[in-house]
């Protein structure tokens, strides 16, 4: 049996066909609190996008009932500022996308489910710069 899994799930993929990096572990986001972008079935809400807040996004996302910037401790939830990464629902990133007001994304953190319903030159277009990157 190969050993391509992660966690009991098949290994993941970016949107550029590599192995998916991690988002963020501070603060800790993916559906699954592991620092990733996975999705599975439980994930209804397909939190594959690791985007780059920015104040304009979250003021978007709190105007739309999905405040990310208030801190809830009572759901070990630090409240997101600009220059976090967070896992966005992908729903909410075509949104955001649509109104103006998307956020850049990680494409190696970026769960290739997205190329189901974004093109990869779309996303590309709102690549976020790497540390390193030339």
């Amino acid at each position: 049996m190969p050993r391509d899994l992660e966690g009991g799930r098949p290994r993941a993929r970016n949107v550029l066909g590599g192995a998916l990096a991690t988002c963020s572990r501070a603060p800790m986001t993916g559906f699954y609190r592991d620092g990733c972008c996975n999705v599975g079935p439980e994930d209804a809400g397909v939190h594959a996008v690791c985007a780059v807040m920015t104040a304009e996004f979250l003021a978007f996302s709190a105007s739309r009932g999905n405040d990310l910037a208030t801190p809830m401790p009572e759901y070990g939830f630090p409240g997101l500022v600009p220059g976090d990464r967070w896992c966005l629902c992908l729903a909410r990133w075509i949104e955001a996308h649509r109104a103006g007001a998307a956020p850049l994304i990680v494409l190696a953190a970026t769960h290739e489910v997205v190329l189901q319903r974004v093109s990869l030159e779309t996303l590309r277009g709102f690549a976020a710069e790497e540390p390193g990157a030339a």
